[in-house]
């Protein structure tokens, strides 16, 4: 259904206009919360009709910057390119679930 990619500064615009629904994960390669919310967020994709863009804050500084990230995890929820909600840390399954369909259904 869904699908999960690389996004970058460079092209950051184009991957969170190109689906209705995107939800931006800013991460690093160092972060266990991170690396925790990994499969989450690879089932989530599998199960909706949303695309999951992954920002390694490491080697994407300007990004991260223009949205306030402070801490990591970050999530960034879009709709048709315009940023509606955002969370900050891990959390299970089921918590991504219900704040996914707060605003997608």
């Amino acid at each position: 259904m869904g699908q999960v990619v690389e996004a970058s500064d460079s092209n950051f615009q184009t991957v969170v206009s190109e689906s209705e629904w995107v939800l931006v994960d800013f991460w690093a390669p160092w972060c266990g919360p991170c690396k925790m919310i990994s499969p989450v967020l690879s089932s989530i994709a599998e199960e909706r009709e949303i695309t999951i863009a992954k920002v390694n804050t490491d080697v994407n500084p300007v990004t991260p910057g223009k949205y306030g990230v402070r801490g990591i995890p970050y999530l960034v929820l879009f709709h048709n390119g315009e940023p509606v909600d955002q969370h900050t840390g891990a959390a299970p399954k089921p918590f991504f679930d219900n704040w996914l369909n707060r605003h997608m259904e």
